[in-house]
């Protein structure tokens, strides 16, 4: 997160034991992945070592310091509104994580996004230096031909600087993410972890829309964020991109933002 005007909320480490499945997830795989009422969501006991491939523990030093590889990062998805639902879907191994909060509406081409984002996920380690449109699996993200739609993306790039403290940040962010979906507009949160050689990391935001992500800024846990991130930083960039959906086309493009509004 970082205090830059027009920019968006992009939170840091609030992925928290209190998110829940409110989004109808996809199967997990036959190692059962324990829901949020267990406060916990990795397998990891002293008796069972962590699966590298299912949900890590998410608190505030797990994902800057992880005990173990972490190679599958889910993604957080907004809670549908209420009467809002996806079918669960057979073909998959992994599950989104949801908040507790729910959007207050979503518009039907933003739905359909909101399935195939189910399916998100970094196809690189070096996510946080290739371009954004290499970063991610953006071709498994295909919706139906005769949808057309834009979404606004914002991409945070990062450092945090050694020996700062992550505690009253990372609550900080929690709340503010809770405070965006409540407000609405923003569909998904991905954040990845530190290389381990450069030390950066990218979290990035998909909105339904630039003036939601804008309107995010003013709210008052992104404002105290932003405070407090600004002393937690050796460095931080952001970048705006439009997600474009082309009537006739099935997959997604991804596209530098340039100017004027996206999406609605």
């Amino acid at each position: 997160m970082a205090a830059v005007a027009v920019s968006s909320w992009v939170p840091e480490h609030h992925l928290h034991a209190q998110l829940g499945p409110h989004v109808s997830p996809t199967p997990s795989p036959p190692k059962a992945i324990p829901t949020h009422s267990s406060n916990v969501l990795s397998g990891t006991t002293a008796a069972q070592p962590h699966d590298p491939h299912h949900l890590p523990a998410f608190d505030s030093t797990t994902l800057t310091a992880p005990a173990a590889p972490i190679l599958y990062l889910p993604p957080l998805l907004s809670s549908l509104p209420a009467g809002y639902s996806h079918p669960p879907e057979l073909t998959s191994n992994y599950r989104p994580l949801a908040t507790d909060t729910r959007l207050p509406d979503i518009d039907p081409v933003s739905l359909l996004l909101h399935k195939a984002l189910h399916k998100f996920q970094p196809i690189t380690d070096e996510y946080s230096v290739v371009p954004y449109d290499q970063a991610f699996n953006w071709k498994d993200l295909v919706l139906p031909e005769d949808s057309e739609r834009e979404w606004y993306c914002v991409v945070f790039r990062s450092k945090r600087k050694e020996g700062s403290d992550g505690g009253p940040l990372y609550e900080a962010d929690r709340k503010a993410h809770e405070e965006a979906v409540q407000n609405g507009g923003l569909i998904l949160y991905w954040y990845g972890i530190p290389h381990a050689e450069t030390g950066l990391n990218l979290a990035t935001c998909i909105w339904q829309s630039r003036a939601h992500a804008i309107a995010a800024n003013s709210k008052p846990h992104h404002i105290r964020a932003m405070r407090l991130a600004a002393a937690s930083y050796e460095r931080y960039e952001l970048a705006r991109y439009r997600l474009k959906k082309v009537k006739g086309e099935r997959e997604l493009r991804v596209e530098p933002y340039d100017n004027g509004d996206v999406g609605w």
